[in-house]
């Protein structure tokens, strides 16, 4: 299926275009379902205490259709993409000639790297940012200072990743190179040069880790500013109930939630931007300085 095609992720998709579809349908159903909650949970806290409970059996049904859904989809997931990574090692070890053992037993973990991006961190995305756009939306509905609190925190974080897409890079590089050694290295049964290995697999781990850590730091305080920003702002509204100061404030945090998609699939896209480079050549080149 995959030999006329490059190895990325949109010619993954592509070629299984119709199973992807499926699952990206049930994900938007659920995505649906799930952004409807915060809002039903505040109409029931009002009705209940106003002795009614039309707006609680409602909160209900849509909790046990996000339940059915979830579980059927999880279900198709696991046999649709198991069924794309066998294609794609497939596909890698037919066109590995040349290559090293120890080169194609790392790419081809590398390669399915593209299949779980997918799988996991496509659909996340996306469902992230339509929880996102439904976050905006209700938010501006409660005030238009709420929403343009929200989006001026979205792009301060595409800012914030801007500057660390390139060393994000570097690092993957740096340790898919070396991870390209190990089996080699093992083999050779060398005690000192697979030492040496671990020991720098070990380094760029730590850069990458310190470096996520810093990342997500900053992006944290624009977030949490945030939420403090419209909790004040909220309070201040006229006419407030209990139940609307929740839905604010419960709209705010699964903005929060869904924004943190962002950063994490920029990401990945970084990391999956050195490896397709990788596994369609045989000879990766130097990163850009």
């Amino acid at each position: 299926m995959l030999t006329s095609h490059s190895l990325t992720v949109g010619s993954l998709f592509r070629v299984f275009r119709l199973r992807i579809a499926l699952t990206w349908a049930i994900i938007l159903a659920e995505t649906a379902l799930m952004a409807l909650i915060p809002l039903f949970i505040g109409f029931a806290i009002d009705d209940l205490l106003e002795g009614r409970s039309t707006s609680f059996w409602q909160l209900a049904g849509i909790m046990a259709l996000l339940i059915g859904l979830a579980v059927i989809r999880r279900v198709y997931d696991t046999r649709v993409y198991g069924a794309i990574r066998v294609e794609l090692g497939k596909a890698q070890v037919t066109r590995s000639d040349g290559r090293e053992v120890s080169t194609l037993n790392a790419q081809l973990s590398m390669g399915r790297e593209l299949v779980d991006f997918l799988e996991d961190t496509l659909p996340e995305a996306v469902a992230a940012g339509v929880q996102v756009l439904v976050s905006v939306a209700i938010l501006y509905a409660f005030s238009p200072n709420l929403a343009v609190v929200a989006v001026g925190a979205t792009f301060a974080m595409v800012a914030i990743y801007a500057g660390f897409h390139h060393r994000f890079y570097r690092l993957n590089w740096a340790l898919n190179q070396q991870s390209e050694k190990q089996v080699s290295l093992l083999e050779g049964r060398a005690l000192r040069p697979i030492l040496a290995h671990f020991l720098r697999l070990r380094r760029l781990e730590v850069r990458l880790s310190d470096t996520e850590a810093a990342l997500y730091g900053a992006i944290f305080i624009v977030l949490l500013g945030m939420i403090l920003f419209n909790l004040r702002i909220a309070t201040g509204l006229p006419g407030i109930t209990a139940g609307t100061i929740f839905s604010v404030i419960s709209y705010s945090w699964e903005f929060v939630e869904s924004a943190l998609a962002l950063p994490v699939t920029l990401q990945s896209w970084t990391r999956l931007s050195e490896i397709k480079v990788r596994i369609n050549r045989s000879k990766v080149q130097s990163p850009p300085v």
